[in-house]
């Protein structure tokens, strides 16, 4: 008889947003006349730019001639993407990353998943707790969790490193043996920032002990403080011990279109391997590549006119970002996050759960959070709010909330 994977046997309940589309619809479906606005899932609202859509619309057209079609393009990317990116994103902040150390992918998601392909089941990983659902339940999947338990929240075999208001949301240094660290900065869900010396540590730490960083930077364009980085790799010895993993979905809209990319740089090695080939072996064999038309659309956003309206629609979302921290704040509630990310990471009055508050908002407030508690332990007693709807809807939600209050 076939035999399943039992580790997805082991994943509690469902995915955290898959629980929040449950109940919205309920709501919706008991509430057909009452209008909600969405602050919960950070998927964008800005139209595409119209540097990308022009390119884009180029591509169309080249992909209708007998010149310009293409087929199956390369798995690791088109250079004229790659090489873009290695100039704008790395180069130009004095981080020495060449284009064959990049991969472009269709999604930071699909890769935080996905990297875990080519390391080992009994590597040791550590978490950020709070902490972003896919990286726990993609190790979980891979049999590298352990086991689950309902009382803690917790996987037996994950080492959690608390990030709490107590220290700046900023987690300690592991003091037990760990192999693969997940960080994420400017940080889903808390907002926080990780300063240069903060992450030097972090460095120095995974070279002496041969571990490996696993560092989402999916929100670096919402960094505004210029004394934070924005590339793991802008820190000295980085290239020997991190994989960074960045999208255009937040920065430039691309969530309906799908393209990203991951960097692995070819100075880091395990076991005698080099990292960059064998991540390389994997997408080649699992992965056919980013359509053409996306990625000359992602190109468009490093050109002069594409970075001037990304750079529009960003400060449109800083703008949200900051009403809707000096709402709450102004409504009493302690709040963080905000300033260099798309998120505002709210604690929940009085003592109040997560997804009690969450509910309290939905059925009164009629409007979508993210409860804390669903990004692990430490979330809880907190709810994530997202800066990616309109102003007017933003404005709006803000003053729905501090009604209900």
């Amino acid at each position: 008889m076939t035999k399943i994977n039992e580790n997805y046997r082991k994943l509690p309940g469902s995915y955290l947003f898959t629980e929040i589309a449950r109940r919205v619809t309920a709501y919706g479906q008991k509430n057909p006349d009452k209008r909600l606005i969405r602050l919960g899932i950070g998927d964008v609202t800005r139209p595409l730019a119209p540097a990308v859509i022009s390119a884009m619309h180029a591509a169309v057209d080249e992909m209708g001639t007998m010149e310009g079609f293409r087929g199956y393009g390369p798995e690791q990317g088109y250079d004229f993407l790659r090489q873009a990116i290695a100039e704008y994103d790395y180069q130009a902040r004095g981080a020495e990353i060449a284009p064959d150390e990049i991969f472009i992918s269709d999604g930071a998601k699909s890769d935080c998943g996905n990297i875990g392909d080519i390391f080992g089941v009994d590597n040791v990983v550590a978490v950020c707790d709070p902490v972003y659902p896919v990286y726990v339940d993609t190790n979980a999947m891979a049999g590298r969790a352990g086991e689950y338990s309902e009382a803690v929240g917790r996987w037996s075999n994950l080492v959690y490193m608390p990030c709490t208001a107590e220290n700046g949301f900023a987690p300690a240094l592991p003091e037990s043996k760990v192999d693969l660290i997940y960080l994420c900065f400017p940080n889903n869900p808390t907002g926080a920032v990780a300063t240069r010396e903060q992450l030097q540590a972090w460095v120095d730490y995974a070279e002496s002990r041969g571990a490996v960083i696993l560092f989402d930077s999916a929100y670096e364009a919402f960094i505004s403080d210029p004394s934070i980085p924005h590339s793991i790799f802008e820190i000295e010895g980085a290239r020997r011990c991190a994989i960074e993993f960045r999208s255009f979905s937040k920065t430039a809209g691309f969530t309906g279109n799908r393209c990203a990319y991951t960097v692995v740089p070819r100075d880091l090695e395990r076991g005698g391997a080099s990292l960059n080939t064998l991540w390389n072996r994997r997408q080649t064999t699992k992965f056919n590549g980013v359509p053409y038309v996306v990625q000359r659309g992602a190109q468009a956003v490093y050109s002069d006119a594409g970075r001037a309206q990304v750079r529009e629609t960003i400060g449109f979302y800083q703008n949200n970002a900051r009403v809707i921290r000096a709402g709450l704040a102004g409504a009493g509630l302690t709040v963080s996050g905000g300033e260099n990310s798309p998120y505002v990471w709210a604690k929940t009055p009085h003592g109040m759960g997560s997804w009690a508050f969450f509910d309290l908002l939905l059925q009164q407030a009629g409007v979508v959070t993210t409860p804390g508690a669903g990004f692990g332990p430490s979330g809880e007693g907190y709810i994530r709010l997202s800066a990616f709807g309109g102003a007017e809807d933003t404005a709006e939600a803000v003053e729905r909330i501090r009604a209900v209050l």
